[in-house]
């Protein structure tokens, strides 16, 4: 998103906003999962805390949801697993069809921009307020942000691991939205972690999500389906 055609005190003020989010992001990111490590729990007994999956998008096509259903049924041999989809933008956030435009074409292109970056604003503060208001608080938080830390499949067993010790409840992923976390979630989180380098359409990091969730309870079991 380009921000050259807005000036002024507003811009500074969005720039800066956004620039804070994107530290946040990255301060949260860590090296407690070094790639290439082993599993720290494999063959042990681990404390098999419910999984809860956090997703914001829209209406998933009917074979990702049989793949996620497939899975689901599969992790339910190792606990509990809730799978909830809150819809993108729930206020239908679009300040721009409140504005009027000015007749004149270079502050027409000023005000499209300038407004464009309020809705995506808007946008992920109403997202960001309907994910924070199901997170438990005794929950132990996993973020999935680009920023996140590198995360394989004995890792990520790792961290299921790990959250077993911490006295949490329950583990809940978070997947954003178009335009990711906002600013309580990413306060909220306990880890943030990434899947892969790419960039990922929401449902195909669910189907990477639940896929390696199942994978990493079989290596903590010591089974044959990880390699």
């Amino acid at each position: 998103m380009s921000y050259e055609n807005i000036t002024g005190f507003e811009s500074q003020e969005i720039l800066v906003y956004g620039m804070g989010l994107s530290l946040f992001a990255i301060s949260k990111t860590h090296d407690s999962y070094p790639p290439g490590k082993q599993c720290k729990y494999a063959g042990q007994s681990v404390r098999a805390l419910p999984i809860r999956i956090l997703t914001v998008g829209k209406k998933r096509s009917p074979g990702v949801q049989l793949i996620v259903d497939e899975y689901i049924k599969k992790l339910k041999n190792y606990c509990s697993v809730q799978d909830i989809r809150l819809k993108s933008n729930p206020k239908n956030a679009n300040l721009s069809s409140s504005r009027q435009l000015p007749p004149n074409k270079c502050e027409s292109s000023l005000v499209t921009h300038f407004t464009t970056i309020r809705d995506v604003m808007a946008q992920i503060e109403h997202e960001d307020i309907s994910v924070i208001s199901l997170v438990k608080s005794n929950e132990w938080v996993v973020m999935l942000d680009e920023h996140g830390a590198d995360m394989g499949s004995e890792q990520m067993a790792s961290l299921i691991g790990d959250a077993g010790n911490t006295g949490a409840s329950s583990i809940v992923f978070c997947i954003g939205g178009p335009y990711g976390h906002g600013r309580q979630l990413k306060e909220r989180a306990d880890v943030s972690i990434k899947l892969s380098s790419l960039v990922l359409n929401h449902e195909v990091a669910l189907v990477v999500l639940i896929e390696q969730l199942y994978r990493a309870w079989t290596i903590l079991k010591g089974q044959k389906y990880h390699h």
